[in-house]
This record gives C-alpha cells, structure tokens and sequence, in this order.
C-alpha cells in the first residue's frame, strides 16, 4: 500500500462540480493498494497515517500529528500511485490491486483512521476527481507498506 500524505490548511474533492469530500486543516491523503496487500498493510498505512508528526508545535518543530491538532483527514483513491515507468513512456499498472480488492483496502484504511477517532473525509471511489487543496509548508511524505518486507 503507497500513501502520499500532504498537510494542507484546507483540500476538497468534487466530482462532475459537486462536492464529495472536504475538509479544514488537516492531512489529504492520496491512497493506492497494491495486488498483494493485505490486513497488515492496512494497518501500518493508517497507524502512520494517524501517527504522522508533521504538525508544528509552539516553537515551530515538527512535533504534532494530526489529532493532536484536532485536524481532520482526506483520503482520495489513487491506483496510479503504483504507475511503472521503468520501460517505455506509458506507465503501467499491474502492481496495483484490482478495483474490488482496491476499493475494499481503501474502506478499511478509512475506517481505521475512524476507529482512531479521526474526522475523516473520502473521495469518490473509480470516479474522475478534482482534488483542490492549499498545502501547507508544502510538506508531503510518502509512506509504502511495502517497506516492511
């Protein structure tokens, strides 16, 4: 499982001009399950996710997660985060897992982060999405669960 995660002052989703998911301050989260990624993975993605301390305290260190900033998150599906350009110019994406596992990983990851007590916000599962958002540093981490093995 590969999350690029941004801290954003505010980021919003629409589809076909409506609104599906926004939020405030807060992490907006850019998810993609791999083919063979399981329970563990879905548990390492949301502990780091929610873990993350990329939240300036008082003194402006990186020292905050998320909840301790009462922040909420945003998690927009993201197949192409598993993109292989390593021949030609067209990337392919065979590692990533197919749309019924892809959509079930991506709920379970939303629904950790919930059971953590995260406000959380979702896009639109397999639709053509506008992310709109104001990055804040810009700070962007990449986590991949992929780094366990």
């Amino acid at each position: 499982m590969r999350a690029v995660v941004q801290r954003v002052h505010e980021a919003k989703v629409t589809v076909d001009g409506a609104s599906v998911g926004s939020i405030d301050r807060g992490l907006l989260v850019y998810l993609g399950a791999a083919r063979e990624d399981q329970a563990k993975d879905v548990k390492y993605t949301a502990d780091k996710i929610a873990g993350l301390r990329i939240f300036p305290n008082d003194e402006g260190k990186m020292s905050l997660s998320v909840a301790d900033v009462e922040g909420q998150v945003l998690v927009v599906s993201q197949f192409t985060l598993f993109g292989d350009v390593r021949r030609g110019r067209r990337p392919s994406f065979d590692g990533a897992a197919d749309p019924v596992d892809a959509e079930r990983l991506y709920l379970e990851v939303v629904q950790a982060l919930l059971a953590k007590g995260l406000q959380v916000a979702t896009g639109k599962f397999r639709a053509m999405m506008d992310v709109h958002s104001i990055v804040d540093g810009p700070v962007t981490i990449q986590i991949d669960s992929r780094k366990l093995y």
